[in-house]
């Protein structure tokens, strides 16, 4: 069997300032999600009555396969036996339907500037420039036959924000032959605090969504280029690549769209090993709100963090804000989300590498070590992990300077420069016998008196059918898609913001090499703001890749897993 297939079995204007409450006694700030627009909306409610219900069914649905046995018994007397029963009889196995529930993404808010003291856990935000620009934009997908199901946007509470589309009166049954498909869309700038996408399933299938939160500033000490996709909520996640050194500031973001509390714990890993912070466990998320840690506070100093966040109860969506400032130059803002679960294989897409003898430079001067691009890898485990890695690009495999081989101790996080690789956009791949983490980053800039950017690209899942990605309506937008090994086919189609799907576009591609397609701001007369992307053959990974004309900024996103149609599992009955 194959590595790869070894693999696949395994989301404001910054002017306005936050609202702040205290919480607990070790001070991390905990926000509600009512009223995103601003406080005066949540105060007074004017966005729309508030349904609770609207963010319900995280949970798609609970099945109980019971098997029932039946055994008989013999008896033994002194001048008798008695006969054994005959065995008990099973009957044929059948395949039971798992209920399809609501589809959610949640959405972190805008990064915001931080301020109070390093040593707690407590994330207090101010206004960050005089420029800064936020949008969501979100895509709900239709079924074969063009119906969109019910959807709209939320506050984490459940208050309506905008309505993507009504509950359908009737859902026609697909014909045969091509599936005609649709979409609802919606664009909300600028954005106040975190919301939720959500859509329910029609046909008993699980409704396909997508949404991207963006953010942008030209001046101040965030300014660049922060993007993620909203994310479904889960109870267990990894995220790579924070920083708390000097200069560097790392906030996690714990959003809890449902009615239920969540108590998260978090365990952290840095370049010596797992970290023991107290604080770190038994963090109480209550529904409808989001809770921020500033890392500093559980792991000062460490230049090299990964983090594991686990929940228990509700489920949540993860994000880290991570920004760079070195004296009084702004190195950077970027969102930090969730990667592949740890696996012997991890890929990631859009590692664009810019001029390596300026790249070098920059990196040498001092502070700005994290000024150039890298692979961070993390081994939860107590295994030792050797990892190969490698990079493809436009015209196949490039050398890695040191050789591609690095070792990394168990249960620590270290990190493999890139630095010497010819200028390009690359896929990167590594494999080991052990399971890791994986994480890449990308920089932009290469002068140190003026503002620099960077970004991170987390490992994804293999590309398969009909995923949706949403695209923001600004700036320079590219899909960056890799093929390792053997030969894949990319199928992308717009989706304009009329809710029209245009025609789709094949690419074939050889194995080793990576494509970048950059994308256009309009499909005819309507804005595009999204893509259906598929890919069949050998695996395939992308990732959406996005800049600004005539700036620094950069930030990449990973292809999303598509949704999940009606699924089955086995039911046995015997006796």
């Amino acid at each position: 069997m194959s590595e790869d297939q070894k693999n696949e079995s395994g989301e404001s204007s910054g002017t306005s300032e936050a609202p702040k409450s205290r919480a607990g006694n070790n001070g991390e700030t905990s926000r509600s999600g009512k009223g995103p627009r601003s406080s005066s909306s949540r105060d007074s409610g004017s966005r729309g009555t508030k349904s609770r219900s609207s963010n319900r069914g995280v949970v798609t649905g609970v099945l109980s396969a019971v098997v029932i046995l039946a055994a008989g018994g013999g008896a033994v007397a002194a001048t008798s036996m008695v006969p054994e029963p005959s065995g008990g009889t099973t009957m044929d196995i059948r395949q039971a339907d798992v209920p399809a529930g609501r589809s959610m993404g949640v959405c972190p808010e805008p990064a915001r500037l931080v301020s109070g003291t390093v040593v707690g856990t407590d994330a207090d935000f101010s206004p960050v420039s005089t420029t800064a620009t936020s949008a969501l934009n979100a895509v709900v997908l239709s079924n074969p036959a063009g119906t969109v199901p019910e959807s709209n946007v939320t506050s984490l509470g459940g208050e309506m924000v905008e309505l993507i589309a009504k509950a359908p009166t009737s859902t026609p049954t697909p014909t045969v032959g091509p599936p005609v498909l649709a979409a609802g869309v919606a664009n909300i700038s600028p954005v106040a605090s975190p919301t939720v996408v959500g859509a329910e399933a029609l046909g008993n299938e699980q409704a396909s969504l997508a949404a991207n939160l963006s953010y942008s500033a030209a001046d101040g000490d965030l300014r660049g280029l922060a993007s993620t996709q909203c994310q479904p909520p889960g109870n267990d996640a990894w995220l790579l690549g924070a920083n708390t050194a000097v200069g560097r500031t790392a906030v996690l973001n714990v959003s809890n769209a449902s009615e239920t509390p969540a108590t998260v714990s978090l365990d952290l890993y840095g370049s010596e090993g797992q970290i023991q912070a107290p604080g770190a466990r038994g963090l109480l998320v209550a529904p409808g709100t989001t809770r921020s840690v500033n890392l500093a506070g559980l792991a000062p100093g460490e230049s090299q963090l990964a983090v594991h966040v686990r929940s228990t109860g509700g489920p949540v969506a993860s994000t880290i804000q991570q920004s760079v400032l070195r004296g009084i130059a702004p190195g950077g803002v970027e969102y930090l989300s969730p990667g592949a679960a740890p696996s012997n294989l991890q890929v990631m897409s859009g590692v664009d590498i810019q001029d390596p003898a300026a790249v070098k430079a920059l990196a040498g001067k001092s502070g700005f070590a994290d000024a150039a691009p890298a692979l961070q890898i993390a081994v939860p485990g107590s295994t030792d992990a050797v990892v190969q890695v490698s990079l493809y690009g436009a015209n196949g495999e490039r050398k890695i300077p040191n050789g591609g081989v690095v070792t990394v101790k168990g249960g620590t996080v270290s990190t493999l420069n890139l630095e010497g690789v010819p200028a390009g956009s690359y896929t990167v791949r590594a494999s080991s016998d052990v399971s890791f983490l994986a994480s890449a980053r990308v920089t932009r800039g290469s002068k140190a008196e003026e503002a620099t950017d960077f970004a991170w690209s987390p490992s994804s899942a293999r590309l398969g059918s009909q995923h949706l990605v949403a695209v923001p309506r600004e700036g320079q937008r590219s899909l960056s898609f890799g093929v390792p090994e053997g030969r894949g086919t990319v199928s992308y189609a717009p989706v304009t913001a009329d809710g029209k799907v245009g025609k789709a576009i094949d690419v074939d591609m050889s194995g080793g090499t990576t494509s970048v397609i950059g994308l256009p701001d309009k499909s005819g007369s309507s804005a595009v703001v999204g893509y259906v992307v598929s890919a069949a053959g050998d695996p395939v990974y992308g990732a959406l890749v996005l800049g600004k004309q005539g700036r620094t900024d950069v930030s990449v996103v990973a292809i999303q897993e598509a949704a999940a149609g009606l699924e089955k599992v086995p039911v046995s009955v015997g006796y």
